[in-house]
């Protein structure tokens, strides 16, 4: 039996009701990069790729000039030009700069609060915010935005039209850090591009390393009453992508029993290229795929996935 892991720091929360904030000293984004090299070194990832966050940590401590400043310059290509700093960390550290989060490192130690940034989101609050978060499925700031403009928010009960410009103001961005998201598509999630077949494999890793009790297990900060190590979390790679996999924790999937059923794969990054893609995968309750596991959003795909095994 593998040991369970407890970690006792905590990612730092976002005051509710302030969505403006200090740039993070490269001191900051070092300790950030720090614990998240600790995290993938003891949760069993790859080594070289724990060894290039560790890499970076020292560049960033004797940078002399604020890598917030070299950002405002010079944008995410600044960032890439820095020594040790690639296309995967760079997007990090313009996540921290931008947001003062990083889901990652949520990610790693169980404590993924991403209501809590969404209720940082003015005229939207924590109630709101967790009905987003559950009834939505959005995972990040550039989701919500794209579901503020795609009609998604605004058939959410409650989200009047004077709401839901008032959220699209203030994800546009008002103030130097207030939220700057961009308005351009990201070429970099490749969430509808990744073969089926390739998170399906991912995910019957998990399911059997899950099953087996092989996997370290952290203690998630949400939906876990008795603070247990419960979660198992899985880093593997498919040719040089990283991906890390992990139950659903939503209080969603508890309500409906299906929080060691669904199994949430994420796409961390890609050498040298930073891509990155997020998806649910369940067994499926109806029609030709009833009893299968598929890639929520992508059932078509993943019946031609199973179609052509048979054949």
């Amino acid at each position: 039996m593998i040991k369970q892991l407890e970690f006792s720091y905590e990612v730092e929360k976002p005051d509710p009701v302030v969505t403006e904030f200090h740039p993070p000293s490269n001191e900051k984004l070092a300790n950030a990069l720090k614990e998240v090299a600790t995290f993938l070194q003891v949760q069993g990832a790859n080594r070289f790729r724990v060894e290039a966050y560790y890499r970076a940590v020292n560049v960033l401590l004797a940078l002399e000039t604020p890598a917030w400043q070299i950002y405002e310059r010079e944008g995410i290509q600044g960032l890439e030009k820095i020594p040790a700093i690639g296309r995967t960390i760079s997007k990090a550290l313009q996540q921290m700069i931008r947001g003062g989060r990083w889901p990652l490192l949520e990610r790693l130690n169980g404590n993924d609060s991403i209501e809590q940034a969404f209720a940082s989101v003015p005229n939207i609050g924590p109630v709101f915010a967790k009905r987003i978060h559950e009834e939505l499925e959005l995972e990040t700031l550039a989701e919500l935005q794209a579901a503020a403009w795609d009609g998604r928010l605004a058939k959410l009960p409650g989200m009047g039209e004077k709401r839901l410009r008032a959220v699209r103001e203030s994800l546009a961005g008002r103030g130097r850090y207030q939220h700057v998201l961009p308005h351009e598509p990201d070429e970099l999630d490749v969430t509808h591009k990744i073969p089926v077949g390739e998170i399906l494999d991912v995910d019957d890793q998990y399911l059997f390393e899950a099953r087996h009790d092989t996997l370290p297990r952290v203690s998630p900060k949400h939906n876990n009453p008795t603070h247990e190590a419960w979660l198992p979390i899985l880093h593997t790679e498919r040719g040089e992508r990283h991906y890390t996999a992990l139950f659903s924790n939503t209080a969603h999937a508890h309500q409906l029993g299906t929080h060691k059923n669904w199994v949430v794969v994420y796409l961390e990054d890609h050498r040298h290229i930073g891509q990155h893609g997020r998806w649910t995968v369940i067994t499926s309750q109806f029609g030709k795929l009833r009893g299968k596991r598929i890639v929520r959003g992508r059932e078509r795909e993943c019946e031609v996935y199973y179609r052509d095994r048979v054949g």
